[in-house]
């Protein structure tokens, strides 16, 4: 006699309400992109997962949470990929390069407009700075260790906090990415890495000059 298929184990209440944060948090994602913050609604967010809205308010406490949610995914997924790329680095100063290329090359996948939509929308409510802010610093995290390890290697000693340095490779980062959205054919990217790359060296380790 054959034996008989093994019955799949029901899901639990805590994987079911997972399962259905997950799904809500992959709408919004799809929806904020596509429509924006302000423009997307929690019953269009619903409706996208198939739920109704009252799936949402039982998983989140509201749209800026939600918001919070996808940001707090795709930051996970980023500093994954800044550690990879310092990991697979043969030296910190080559992981230093490939981080600066890697930000400023980036490609747009419609998160830029709604990130910086929210972004303006936080230091209106300074309710949300805080988390906003801690997000922010996780980001940093990689390139502050990798500017670290690249004092120790060289023997020399940073000429200020390898947070602010960090924050200015983003800054300079977004501002590119703004200025390529906004004019794709008239902006020379090589040309401003040209630029700038001795100009970040030379911030880090000032006897490169």
């Amino acid at each position: 006699m054959a034996d008989m298929p093994k019955s799949r184990k029901a899901p639990t209440r805590a994987e079911r309400r997972a399962t259905t944060r997950e799904a809500l948090i992959d709408a919004a994602g799809r929806l904020f992109t596509r429509e924006g913050f302000h423009a997307t609604s929690l019953d269009a967010i619903a409706d996208e997962a198939g739920f109704t809205k009252g799936a949402v308010y039982s998983n989140f406490d509201g749209k800026e949470d939600l918001f919070f949610a996808l940001y707090e995914r795709r930051v996970e997924r980023r500093v994954h990929e800044l550690e990879e790329a310092i990991a697979s680095a043969p030296s910190p100063s080559e992981a230093l390069t490939a981080i600066e290329t890697d930000i400023r090359n980036r490609p747009d996948d419609g998160w830029l407009a709604v990130f910086f939509e929210f972004w303006a929308h936080v230091l209106r409510h300074p309710e949300h700075c805080e988390r906003f802010a801690a997000l922010r610093r996780r980001v940093l995290g990689p390139p502050v260790a990798a500017l670290e390890a690249f004092a120790v290697e060289e023997e020399i000693e940073l000429p200020t906090a390898p947070e602010l340095i960090a924050t200015a490779y983003f800054a300079l980062g977004n501002g590119l990415q703004i200025e390529r959205l906004t004019r794709p054919d008239g902006l020379d990217l090589d040309a401003i890495a040209e630029f700038m790359g001795p100009r970040i060296i030379t911030a880090v380790d000032p006897g490169a000059a």
